[in-house]
């Protein structure tokens, strides 16, 4: 394999992990609430930042990691209990307009805090450098973000199928009124997968800072986008849906800017929509979702 090639895939790869990370927050809440969530990508935001101050701060990358997860799992509960909890009942599209009107207040808030002016944001140097696999290489940052998509993903995995809150969370996603009846204690349950999507948004927002070197209060927007895509690719509500949607995302983007000549490179984001347009019109249930019921 080409060393061209390879770094090119192992772009996608990471590109995907991050895609990934924050589809799964929009097919979990989804999964649970049957509410599409466009604050969703602000929380990416949010965990660059609080990562950035928590850097500067003189905090190890090791516990800035571990505490941006805390720091989004909490901003995901607090929206949810401070918003979306007493409008539940709502119809789905009071609750669409409602996460709109999040996403704007989370945005405005962060422009009048932080000013719009971008910052830079480092990896520590040794994440730059290169790491030779089989005679090709590749950015120890990319392999660094593939590694942790995989151990978090693991984890929730991990949770959603084989403890007592993941029990709760599927049925939950089945039948809330059901699972009310049967003593499911659907509020906690709610919260926790707020706070689960929540929180692997903030720690792609610092992935997201690290690898491309920069970040701003409106750069929660594009990343939003596209794992709402992603999702949309892999089935809305199913988090294996959500992770393949959010590889294969990823990698075709990537695709498709390294290999056509480079004056189709400013067309990624219209690939993007359109390929968002031909899923919709030939499967617009997923990719992945065979079933309504396989929603989790």
């Amino acid at each position: 394999m080409s060393q061209y090639l390879f770094q090119q895939i192992v772009n996608g790869l990471s590109l995907g992990s991050l895609y990934a990370l924050i589809a799964i927050g929009f097919s979990m809440i989804y999964g649970i609430v049957r509410l599409i969530n466009f604050a969703h990508g602000d929380l990416v935001m949010i965990g660059a930042f609080a990562s950035l101050a928590m850097v500067q701060m003189g905090m190890p990358w090791p516990l800035v990691a571990l505490l941006v997860l805390v720091v989004g799992a909490c901003a995901g509960m607090t929206i949810e209990t401070v918003i979306f909890r007493p409008m539940r009942s709502a119809t789905q599209v009071t609750g669409f307009i409602a996460t709109l009107a999040v996403s704007v207040l989370i945005q405005n808030g962060a422009l009048l805090l932080l000013s719009g002016q971008q910052r830079s944001f480092q990896f520590p140097a040794v994440m730059r450098q290169r790491v030779e696999i089989g005679g090709v290489s590749a950015s120890l940052t990319d392999l660094t973000i593939i590694v942790m998509a995989v151990v978090l993903i693991a984890a929730l995995l991990f949770v959603v199928y084989r403890t007592r809150l993941g029990t709760a969370m599927r049925a939950t996603s089945e039948n809330l009124l059901a699972a009310q009846l049967m003593g499911v204690p659907v509020n906690r349950t709610i919260l926790a997968a707020f706070a689960i999507g929540s929180g692997l948004a903030a720690i792609a927002g610092l992935m997201w800072g690290g690898k491309f070197g920069q970040i701003h209060p409106l750069m929660g927007l594009a990343p939003g986008l596209k794992a709402f895509i992603a999702c949309v690719i892999g089935g809305v509500g199913s988090i294996g849906g959500a992770l393949l949607g959010g590889y294969l995302l990823g990698m075709a983007e990537v695709l498709f800017v390294g290999l056509l000549p480079p004056e189709y490179a400013s067309y990624r984001d219209s690939f993007v929509f359109l390929l968002l347009i031909v899923i919709l019109l030939v499967k617009p249930s997923g990719l992945f979702m065979r079933h309504v019921e396989e929603r989790a």
